[in-house]
């Protein structure tokens, strides 16, 4: 049943994704987060309150879509073996974000390839925080492929861990610790912000994806450099230049992915009009090119069918 439910998600989102206007899991979490954030900020006027008041939305939040979700599949189970099967099926493929993560750079990258410099930055600015009416078309590249590679693991393979998890405790299952991590990186996305007015509030919901997402991302460090078949060339890029970023995450997972494309991420970024200057991850080798944002994109499939056809495996 697992193997079974495991598979029918990942053909979901390989094949729909998450369509624009359904209802999705993340969206709710949205609302609830938005909500809660709100009412924390407008009663807690000092920094402890608002420490107080973060930890206690990271634990509602993520506690809370874990446990909503499990109720929701048991339930779907008593009325039916087969409804149990697809409501489990539905909600892990909109854990998983691969198909929008390809379709997002799509986006980007069909304005640029027709020359349409102005559309393609403008549709860049759906998807990024920096800066993007004065990007150059290199510029714009490096953008997608930092987006791509950045949220490979935490789009991508750290759902698919936390779901081949849950699936070894029965008790539990895959649903529940698969929605728990991505109202973690939903939280994070929204309230984790050093910035004010989130500096307080978010620190415990930044504190904890940056924990929750730390093993699967050095997994899936590990399983890009054995796809390279040059893994201790990518591992010692890694630890050159990963180490470099303040991130614990975001710059291993990228740093992988230019170790193993020969290409260099980081630099300055603009954020509204304040210049951020990020490590440099990797060697110049060669250019971002739109194909390498499209082999980034396979590294990315390959991976999540190594991790998920080890868990079938294991699982029978």
């Amino acid at each position: 049943m697992t193997s079974t439910v495991l598979v029918l998600a990942a053909l979901l989102d390989y094949l729909i994704g998450d369509p624009w206007g359904w209802p999705h899991p993340v969206r709710v979490m949205g609302w609830v987060i938005s909500r809660l954030s709100k009412l924390a900020l407008q009663y807690c006027q000092n920094p402890l309150s608002q420490r107080l008041a973060g930890i206690f939305l990271g634990v509602i939040v993520i506690t809370g879509s874990g446990l909503v979700g499990w109720i929701i599949v048991q339930s779907a189970k008593w009325v039916h073996p087969l409804l149990g099967i697809a409501v489990e099926s539905i909600l892990l493929a909109s854990c998983f974000a691969f198909k929008s993560l390809r379709n997002a750079a799509m986006e980007v990258l069909q304005p640029l390839k027709n020359g349409e410099l102005e559309s393609a930055r403008q549709v860049l600015s759906n998807y990024v925080g920096r800066d993007t009416a004065n990007l150059s078309p290199a510029e714009i590249l490096r953008a997608v492929l930092e987006t791509v590679t950045e949220n490979a693991t935490d789009g991508v393979m750290a759902p698919l861990f936390y779901t081949i998890v849950g699936a070894f405790i029965p008790v539990i299952g895959a649903v529940p610790l698969a929605l728990a991590y991505k109202a973690s990186s939903t939280l994070d996305s929204m309230v984790g912000y050093k910035e004010l007015p989130y500096t307080y509030l978010g620190w415990f919901s930044a504190r904890w994806e940056d924990g929750f997402t730390w093993l699967p991302c050095r997994l899936t460090v590990i399983t890009l450099s054995l796809l390279s078949l040059k893994p201790l060339n990518v591992w010692r890029i890694c630890r050159r230049d990963a180490i470099k970023d303040p991130s614990p995450n975001s710059g291993w997972s990228e740093c992988a992915y230019a170790a193993v494309l020969g290409v260099q991420m980081g630099g300055i970024n603009w954020y509204r009009g304040v210049a951020k200057e990020k490590p440099l991850l990797g060697d110049a080798i060669y250019p971002i090119t739109p194909d390498s944002i499209d082999q980034a994109l396979q590294l990315t499939r390959y991976a999540f069918l190594l991790w998920l056809g080890l868990a079938i495996f294991l699982i029978r």
